[in-house]
């Protein structure tokens, strides 16, 4: 009998045990993946398509797979020339960054901002200019204390409320993209960051669907070069010293 109550013991204590550690392991993996277009393709599916999109989307049969000339004048071209607006619903800023916390272990931090804005010019043979601003005040992750503290800590956003990536070189195209191929280039612009601007070479990835531009792209970025302090508090063990920035963007024309 005294055997058998060891055994359910022993038996009750490795089932705690095992689901202590199965929530432990939860609670680190519960970030959101990191951005990729597949994933932003699927977001951008779910968000309803304006006039000036659908219109888009019918010249991309003449467009994709033409020659890109200067000024946009080969034929299909002009209609996707223009000026592109970033549509709600879809698009984000966020960071990435690992911490260490008591009691938990390492996790990766994710907050995102949806409270972007931005245009996206097209020449009709190179991107000529894109600039996109978030409002940082928005940022959200998974834990709203983190949220709070950076309103005075490491970002700042109470004083430095927005971020912005402004291109300075055209991304030049050798042919207008198919409906569904997948571009990759690097963007070179000015990041500004807690008040900091820097230039920077963004790999992005980008894909024509249903008549929008979805693009996506991250950046590992490192606090110093941007004035920013590690933050702190008394859960938070440690901080790596860099984050990566992401942003998924969906853009429509007109």
């Amino acid at each position: 009998m005294r055997c058998a109550l060891w055994l359910l013991l022993g038996g009750a204590a490795v089932l705690v045990l095992g689901a202590g550690v199965l929530v432990r392991e939860r609670l680190l993996d519960d970030a959101p993946g990191a951005v990729d277009i597949t994933s932003a393709l699927e977001a951008a599916a779910q968000q309803p398509a304006s006039a000036a999109t659908a219109a888009a989307q019918g010249a991309l049969a003449t467009a994709s797979a033409t020659p890109a000339v200067a000024g946009g004048t080969a034929a299909g071209t002009s209609a996707l020339a223009g000026t592109w607006t970033l549509a709600p619903g879809a698009s984000f800023l966020g960071y990435r960054v690992n911490e260490e916390l008591a009691n938990v272990g390492i996790k990766t931090a994710v907050g995102r901002t949806s409270a972007v804005t931005g245009t996206l010019t097209f020449d009709g043979a190179a991107i000529t200019a894109v600039q996109v601003t978030a409002d940082t005040r928005q940022l959200r992750s998974d834990e709203t204390r983190r949220d709070r503290a950076l309103e005075m800590q490491a970002l700042e956003t109470a004083r430095y409320p927005s971020a912005s990536f402004v291109l300075t070189a055209p991304i030049r195209l050798e042919r207008v993209p198919a409906e569904g191929a997948t571009v990759r280039a690097i963007a070179t612009g000015d990041l500004t960051l807690h008040g900091v601007t820097r230039r920077v070479e963004l790999p992005i990835e980008g894909q024509l669907q249903g008549g929008r531009a979805v693009i996506v792209g991250s950046l590992d970025v490192r606090f110093a070069d941007f004035g920013i302090a590690q933050p702190r508090a008394a859960i938070v063990l440690s901080v790596e010293d860099h984050a990566v920035i992401e942003l998924q963007l969906v853009f429509a024309r007109g």
